[in-house]
């Protein structure tokens, strides 16, 4: 029998009746991936550790509590209240090896709880998961990049402060300053502070608290480390030098006359290709020790300066050219300099997962201790992605100058929404406990072939 054209359509588009049921089905079928992954790294008796110092609760133990926190990031959620969303999914149970997941009080109480020993606790676990990964790489060059970046909040949190916020002026706000490595593009470390601290408040003694750390399991590896201007100091400069690290450093050359003068007065510059050129000088700043090399880079500029100019201010734009200076150690060629230093824009790539898929930005409590816990829980749960993708493909580039990077890493986003975020279904089939997903044949294989990767 054959059906009219009208009448095919009409049943494709019908409208179903909805029904609710107590069924074991869940919206994150693949949390199998994570679950495995968690039992391959031993993750809940990695973090044990940093909880013994503390009384377990009565009902859930802390490091069961911070885990969810690392789950409930990963699956894109933001605030503790959203955990209301999953409260009766049967994987999320499984992942967590609990009956019963904790309410959103139960979290906020968990957070309120946290102290400054178990954020130090947490803060070396990272670290050491990020250092075993790269010596299982053992790359001949670490790239190490530090930066800031504002967590704006409305309430009055404890440790927050009214500072620079570009987006949101005068709103309360931290300030960490953070330790990336270029190669994974994980988070080694971070320093957290209230928002009306300058950029280089507390920098030079994490700075190379970092490197050390880094030089104690990886002692025959180069480190090469790049900053923005906020970090242009002797101390911080001197200190680098005297270590054997190699880096490259913005200068806030506008700050100087000298250097302002060397710009201006300059007839020629090497050309580095259609839009810029260059020269360099070796000088050395009043009260500084020694000299060290200045690249002098001139841009066209791609606009032209609006509003009025300060005639006693130098203003690249009045010549048509942006300019910036970096100082370095470096022996590579000035094009290789400069194309170096730009790799720190990969930080900011960094920096925007970190807000956008990992909700770095929120301020979940008052508590200053318990902010600091969800903001490493993020990074937790940033840093397990990249360790996953790492552990389930190969290196599939060389690095550049520019691009330290091994992996062509899948943004966490992707990540979830295409393998995490499936539906399915427990069965027990003759007693055996079945996850049932949809025979999409992209997600099976994919999600089969992470699955047998895990070691």
């Amino acid at each position: 029998m054959k059906h009219s054209r009208t009448h095919t359509q009409s049943k494709a588009h019908a409208l179903p009746s909805v029904q609710f049921e107590c069924q074991k089905l869940t919206s994150f079928a693949g949390l199998v991936i994570i679950q495995k992954f968690f039992a391959a790294i031993e993750l809940k008796k990695t973090l044990q550790s940093c909880f013994t110092h503390l009384n377990n609760g009565k009902i859930f133990n802390r490091t069961t509590l911070f885990m969810q926190l690392i789950t409930h990031l990963l699956l894109g959620f933001r605030e503790l209240k959203d955990c209301r969303f999953y409260r009766d999914d049967p994987m999320v149970k499984r992942l967590l090896g609990l009956n019963r997941l904790p309410d959103t009080a139960t979290l906020s109480r968990f957070l309120k709880d946290v102290t400054a020993e178990t954020i130090e606790h947490l803060r070396h676990c990272l670290r050491e998961m990020v250092l075993t990964r790269m010596q299982l790489i053992a790359p001949p060059r670490i790239t190490i990049d530090f930066d800031g970046s504002v967590q704006s909040t409305s309430r009055r949190a404890e440790g927050t402060a009214v500072g620079f916020n570009k987006k949101k002026k005068g709103a309360r706000s931290y300030y960490p300053l953070f330790c990336t490595i270029a190669q994974t593009t994980q988070v080694l470390d971070f320093l957290h502070r209230p928002g009306n601290v300058h950029d280089s408040n507390g920098a030079k003694a994490f700075i190379l608290a970092c490197i050390d750390c880094v030089q104690a399991r990886l002692p025959y590896t180069r480190i090469e480390v790049r900053m923005d201007s906020a970090f242009f100091s002797d101390d911080i400069v001197a200190a680098l030098t005297e270590r054997g690290v190699e880096f490259t450093v913005s200068v806030p050359f506008e700050r100087f006359v000298e250097l302002k003068g060397m710009i201006e007065q300059r007839q020629r510059w090497h050309k580095l290709d259609d839009d810029t050129s260059y020269f360099e000088a070796a000088w050395k700043p009043q009260c500084w020790d020694k000299r060290f090399r200045f690249v002098f880079i001139r841009t066209r500029a791609k606009r032209q300066q609006k509003g009025p100019i300060q005639l006693d201010l130098f203003i690249p734009y009045e010549y048509g050219y942006e300019f910036k200076v970096i100082i370095t150690n470096k022996t590579l060629r000035p094009k290789g300099v400069t194309a170096y230093h730009e790799g720190r824009g990969s930080q900011e790539g960094i920096f925007g997962e970190l807000k956008s898929h990992c909700h770095q930005g929120y301020i979940p409590v008052r508590s200053l201790h318990g902010n600091q816990a969800y903001l490493l829980a993020g990074l937790f749960a940033y840093n397990l992605v990249r360790e996953l993708q790492m552990q389930t493909t190969q290196p599939s580039r060389n690095t550049t100058a520019k691009r330290a990077s091994l992996w062509v890493f899948e943004k966490v986003d992707t990540f979830r929404k295409t393998l995490l975020q499936r539906a399915g279904r427990f069965t027990r089939p003759k007693g055996r406990l079945t996850l049932t997903i949809s025979a999409n044949q992209w997600i099976q294989g994919k999600l089969m072939s992470v699955l047998g990767a895990i070691h």
